[in-house]
């Protein structure tokens, strides 16, 4: 059986996901910001028909936003992430074969559905995404995965095929399309290969298909290689369903204003902490090191920089956010120093193993009844969480965040994540 994968990519993903809940942003300018409100993160297409580029500083280009009636965002995270778990589980109702890429991107193979175009399954799909989710969907399809992220970057960028083509279909004409492609552009390759690519003469994706795949693995390596086969129908990258567990955990934020009060600063790090250990039990680890670091702005001239971090031990491994808050504050204590006006802070998790491998204590064994009704009271705390809202339960030790929260003064309701801001639908007056 032949295989047809498919990359289903959603298009201007937070800018879409704006747009779900407020149809009257359908074809107005969209920006969404990064933390702080600092730099464009995602943007409309409209809004890059204005020449707003991404990553840029958002300062740089207010005016323009005023002027051109720009809808300005700043990023709602778990909304995008309780929207993004909607599109994939949409996926997953229509086959079970989905391996999630990010946060808008899955591949899928299709090629179990025997007796139908490919081309018609993925544009049944799209329309189920858009119907069942509002959020409106591109994919592209092909004999391997890089050849159907290929696809995927031609269907955006031509319209005429309404956001949906194969490659394989295009028959003659696929070779001029790959010819459009830069190598840097091609999945797996980068800018730090393509510079090299470039250099033997490699520039796009045809020219990478029609290398020498010996010649490209001694010069770069086994993974290049396997791009080529790839570019060449021979697939390599098989679908990962499984994401394998992540070998460190962080949560960093930059402040909204600078941290001054050690106060302060605890809370950000007790909440840090907090939002790390759910991640980590979301993948059922438990963490035997916890890192803590600090810093000033580096940009800022007119102020001394300080920056160091702390690293502790965790023993036994712990997965309670009491637990590893108590080792974080620990950390921080021992960095601290007034006088400084500091402006990030972050927390990772580090030797993390899988949760069920509880370490035998050196003196005394462990308490098997105590871990089970911490187990229950964790699984109340993050289940609450989950159905309520992030923070809607949370430790003292994490205070209410006025003082460090993040700027987000163009921030939207939290529509699928928080029952106080669920969207209101009203009966149209009747005369």
């Amino acid at each position: 059986m032949s295989r047809v994968f498919a990359l289903v990519d959603c298009n201007n993903f937070y800018a879409s996901c704006e747009r779900v809940f407020d149809p009257s942003l359908a074809s107005r300018p969209i920006v969404v910001l990064s933390n702080n409100d600092g730099c464009v993160i995602a943007r409309s297409n409209e809004a890059k028909a204005l020449g707003i580029p991404m990553g840029a500083p958002f300062h740089e280009f207010k005016r323009l936003a005023d002027h051109d009636k720009v809808e300005v965002f700043s990023s709602n995270y778990p909304l995008y992430g309780d929207m993004s778990a909607r599109v994939m589980r949409t996926l997953a109702e229509f086959t079970p074969d989905v391996e999630i890429y990010s946060i808008d991107e899955a591949f899928i193979d299709l090629g179990h559905l025997a007796g139908r175009r490919p081309a018609d399954v993925a544009r049944e799909l799209a329309q189920r995404v858009r119907r069942d989710t509002g959020i409106p969907v591109s994919v592209g399809l092909g004999p391997t995965k890089v050849l159907a992220k290929a696809a995927n970057r031609i269907a955006k960028r031509n319209p005429e095929t309404g956001g949906v083509l194969d490659l394989d279909a295009l028959g003659p004409h696929r070779d001029a399309h790959l010819a459009q492609i830069d190598v840097k552009d091609v999945w797996g390759i980068g800018r730090r290969w393509s510079k090299r690519l470039h250099e033997d003469g490699i520039h796009s994706a045809l020219d990478l298909r029609e290398a020498d795949p010996h010649l490209v693995r001694r010069r770069f390596n086994v993974v290049v290689e396997r791009i080529v086969h790839e570019l060449r129908g021979f697939s390599c990258l098989s679908l990962e369903q499984a994401v394998p567990p992540k070998q460190r955990i962080m949560t960093s934020r930059s402040f909204g204003e600078r941290v001054t009060r050690y106060e302060d600063m605890r809370e950000a790090i007790s909440a840090f902490t907090a939002r790390t250990a759910a991640k980590l039990r979301e993948q059922k680890s438990r963490a035997g090191a916890l890192m803590v670091f600090i810093q000033t702005s580096p940009f800022n001239e007119q102020e001394p920089f300080y920056q160091n971090g702390a690293t502790r031990q965790v023993v036994p491994p712990a997965r309670d956010s009491g637990d590893l808050i108590a080792v974080a504050q620990d950390a921080l204590e021992a960095i601290w120093k007034d006088g400084y006006r500091y402006m990030k802070a972050g927390v990772m998790l580090l030797d993390l193993s899988p949760e069920d491998v509880v370490q035998e204590r050196l003196f005394g064994a462990v308490d098997n009844a105590s871990e089970s009704e911490r187990t229950k009271l964790l699984g109340v705390l993050d289940g609450l969480n989950e159905k309520m809202g992030r923070g809607t339960l949370h430790y003292a030790a994490e205070g209410d965040g006025k003082a460090w929260k993040m700027r987000q003064d163009h921030r939207s309701p939290g529509y699928t994540t928080r029952w106080g801001e669920l969207p209101i639908a009203r009966a149209a007056d009747t005369p």
